[in-house]
């Protein structure tokens, strides 16, 4: 116990398990959890429904298979999701106030096996958590049984990883366990009919569905403290599902364009360049895709028509492309209209499809029809060309050609659109050779105009590539350069903050009087988490962290985690995971409900939630995937700008964390991700 306290504490949360265990009051801010929920309800991505295996009707029964219905994984471990719950809802509550009845006796049956001392599940601690509960070994009699009380089998699987828990290429994993196999084995051969419910924070292994008759999948995601609430609902029909993923889902982990890449301690070559996600998928190997970006079905079905494209001129030019939408099926629903854009290949080489915008309808009744505007500007358009090849170096810029758009509700969408011709290239920024690789770190780089040829995946294939560009800056120059004018120090004229915010005094004269000792306050946190000068439990202080700091009118402001809802020593909001946000695809939903976030920040005297987190999902295997948002930066970015605005809306601020290239947690700190700068600019800044 003293090992697990001292891991805890200095090399992890900051926070022993006696320092975490939550206190004093419960709440959660008015109208959060009908918010959440329906947050919930539109991340929720229905992969497959065979035979219109769902809705559930309100004649039928279901069994209820795998130890998860019982000890569910609500968010993902660590900063990014270990929130005190002011209450979880059990799956079996949220299909009793969903209407849907199940098996009693089979929910018996795996409640005592679930309930033995053996077979409770072990949390572990701090970076030793566990990915998977061990399952209940099946007999076939269960099994059977159970079909001849039910009519339709949901099968439960469940995954969790975290902060310093990289997911691993194991059983129990990222691949189902043997027993896990067993059960579906069982369970697809007996019933009629299977729903597989994936209750994971991320992307995980999907062959299985080679190997099994599965009618329905539903990727639950983590729901947060309405996850049972919501899942139900959309299991019932009381809800259409409308989420879209926000990962491509390949057919196995070596087809991913990092799986190469990634994982190494010292450093891992960013091999796949700007072709992340689907972007490599759509370009290359659009067969090594087993669900696209941007899908997600639905319980009813949509018509799009385009309407006109609207292009305005300047220095940064605006696309308006309005779209019809009209419900054509049997029941209520959303559908997420998406943009792409694919860009000539010009001298620099582009992705096949590049998201460029997308829009979420209302809730359409059936035969209901609305149209929405997707609005993108041309920087979403173009291209960094970090060598010089097109005479424009360090600078995004259109390259000359024809620009062709593809509506549709994923990234395979075929039919072109619209075309815009560009005579010759564009500028749109001029920036500057940073953050580049040193000329002694050089590798080559997926490009579609290589001549090379590299292995980029762990499946083996070879496809073209070129050398990355490499440069010398001098940083230490570069800072020097850009030093501020000097401020001259005066003596404690007793000028407080206040003061200048009043327009009493200059900012300037207002940090003359601050000494050395001052400053250096003033550029650190007070150091360890759990400040006494906030609520406790939360994630540090800056600012007004000493006495003198204080006296001069400058406040100790409060931080706390973050992604999931706030994480301090009292009972808060458990939110959905990130992933699970962003599957939504709905930016005012987010942004409602991260208003009431920032009110419940408030109200503990939380000054700034350290969230949204910002990395993009490199690959699948990334430990915090869960708190994260998309393969794509556009969306990642749009979703956090949301989150951002909530929370400054509802009294608070917001800290988007990780910044950029975190994209894994082995060696996370001293880890040297080795990226080009187009890459930097085009995926992982962008965001």
């Amino acid at each position: 116990k003293r090992i697990t306290l001292f891991m805890d504490k200095f090399m992890g949360s900051g926070l022993s398990q006696e320092e975490n265990i939550p206190v004093g009051e419960r709440y959660v801010t008015p109208g959060m959890p009908e918010q959440i929920r329906s947050l919930a309800e539109e991340g929720i991505v229905l992969l497959k429904n065979e035979g219109n295996v769902l809705p559930i009707r309100s004649d039928q029964t279901v069994s209820v298979f795998g130890r998860i219905q019982h000890d569910w994984f609500y968010v993902g471990y660590g900063s990014g999701g270990d929130v005190h719950a002011v209450y979880e809802r059990s799956f079996f509550q949220g299909l009793e106030q969903a209407g849907i009845t199940y098996n009693q006796k089979l929910k018996d049956i795996y409640d005592a096996w679930c309930s033995e001392p053996e077979h409770v599940p072990d949390h572990g601690y701090w970076g030793h958590w566990p990915y998977h509960h061990a399952e209940m070994p099946l007999d076939q009699q269960v099994v059977s049984d159970a079909a001849a009380a039910s009519d339709v089998a949901l099968v439960i699987i469940g995954r969790a990883a975290g902060e310093d828990r990289e997911n691993k290429l194991e059983a129990g994993c990222y691949y189902l366990t043997d027993i896990e196999k067993d059960m579906l084995s069982k369970v697809t051969t007996t019933f009629a009919h299977t729903v597989v419910i994936m209750d994971c924070g991320n992307i995980v292994d999907m062959a299985f569905l080679d190997d099994y008759k599965v009618d329905g999948v539903v990727y639950a995601w983590q729901l947060g403290m309405e996850n049972a609430n919501a899942l139900a609902n959309v299991l019932s029909g009381k809800v259409s599902p409308s989420g879209k993923l926000t990962d491509t889902i390949a057919k196995t982990y070596e087809d991913y364009p990092s799986s190469a890449n990634f994982g190494e301690r010292e450093y891992n070559n960013y091999v796949e360049d700007i072709y992340v996600g689907y972007r490599y998928f759509t370009t290359f190997a659009k067969e090594d895709i087993r669900y696209p970006f941007g899908f997600g079905l639905s319980y009813t079905t949509f018509a799009l028509e385009c309407l006109g494209l609207d292009v305005s001129e300047g220095a940064n030019g605006t696309y308006t492309l309005r779209v019809g939408v009209t419900n054509t099926g049997d029941c209520a629903g959303k559908e997420v209209v998406q943009v792409y854009a694919e860009a000539p290949q010009g001298k620099l080489g582009k992705a096949k499809r590049v998201l460029a915008g997308f829009a979420k309808t209302k809730l359409l009744a059936p035969g209901e029809r609305t149209e929405v505007a997707v609005i993108f500007t041309e920087a979403e358009l173009a291209s960094f060309d970090d060598s010089g090849v097109t005479g424009h170096k360090d600078c995004f810029l259109l390259e000359a050609g024809t620009y062709r758009f593809y509506v549709g509700t994923d990234c395979l969408c075929e039919e072109v659109a619209y075309e815009q011709t560009y005579a010759e290239d564009k500028v749109i920024e001029q920036c500057e050779e940073v953050c580049i690789p040193a000329v002694d770190k050089g590798f080559d780089v997926l490009h579609p105009l290589g001549k090379d040829k590299v292995s980029v995946a762990a499946n083996g294939k070879t496809y073209p590539a070129a050398a990355i560009a490499l440069g010398s800056r001098d940083l230490k120059q570069r800072i020097l350069d850009r030093m501020p004018e000097e401020i001259a120090p005066t003596k404690d004229t007793g000028i407080k903050l206040i003061d200048v915010k009043q327009g009493k005094a200059s900012l300037d004269a207002f940090i003359a009087q601050l000494s050395d000792v001052d400053l250096i306050n003033l550029t650190r946190g007070e150091g360890p988490m759990n400040s006494a000068l906030g609520v406790p439990g939360n994630a540090g202080a800056f600012g007004g962290i000493t006495e003198s700091l204080r006296n001069k009118g400058i406040p100790a402001l409060i931080t706390a985690d973050g992604p999931a809802g706030l994480r301090i020593r009292r009972f808060t909001t458990l939110l959905p995971c990130g992933t699970a946000i962003a599957c939504s695809w709905n930016l005012p939903l987010v942004e409602e409900t991260f208003v009431k976030v920032g009110e419940e920040a408030k109200h503990f005297g939380v000054d700034v939630n350290l969230a949204p987190g910002m990395n993009i999902h490199r690959n699948p295997l990334c430990g915090r995937n869960f708190e994260y948002y998309a393969e794509d930066p556009l969306l990642s970015g749009r979703v956090a700008a949301a989150c951002v605005r909530g929370l400054q809306e509802g009294g608070t601020s917001s800290c988007p964390k990780h910044f950029a290239c975190n994209n894994q947690e082995t060696n996370r700190n001293h880890n040297d991700s080795r990226v080009s700068m187009r890459a930097l600019r085009e995926i992982y800044l962008k965001n």
